[in-house]
């Protein structure tokens, strides 16, 4: 049987990263936490996962940095990236758009939706496979 797929957390609450984490291993994927902009980098290179799950108030680099810097490595540019976070103007939705995010949701989340959104977007990589 196939590995199942990985989806990368990075969120600085660890409380709210392991709940995420917890649903979607519950939704039968793997589940890898960053607490941080530059962690979240150096996993997504290292384990290619299948899904990232970005918060964007990180305690070093912001979100959209985070995902604008996946789109410009080789390495990372295939990973869709769900932004999950408590900004819920325009100008945010816009930005995370601008930078590449595949999906934009706010906290509170339902996680209904957010197992939704995961599902729509985890098979649209290409499972580009690790080197």
């Amino acid at each position: 049987m196939k590995n199942p797929k990985e989806v990368l957390v990075v969120e600085d609450d660890p409380e709210i990263n392991q709940l995420v984490g917890a649903y979607v291993q519950h939704a039968g994927y793997r589940y890898r936490q960053a607490l941080d902009g530059q962690t979240g980098l150096r996993c997504a290179r290292e384990h290619r996962p299948s899904l990232i799950i970005l918060d964007i108030m990180l305690p070093d680099l912001d979100g959209f940095e985070v995902c604008d810097r996946l789109r410009k490595d080789d390495d990372t540019r295939h990973i869709p990236v769900l932004m999950l976070t408590a900004l819920d103007r325009e100008e945010h939705r816009q930005r995370g758009r601008k930078c590449g995010a595949a999906a934009y949701m706010t906290k509170p989340f339902d996680p209904d939706d957010l197992l939704r959104a995961v599902h729509r977007h985890i098979g649209s990589n290409g499972d580009k496979p690790a080197p």
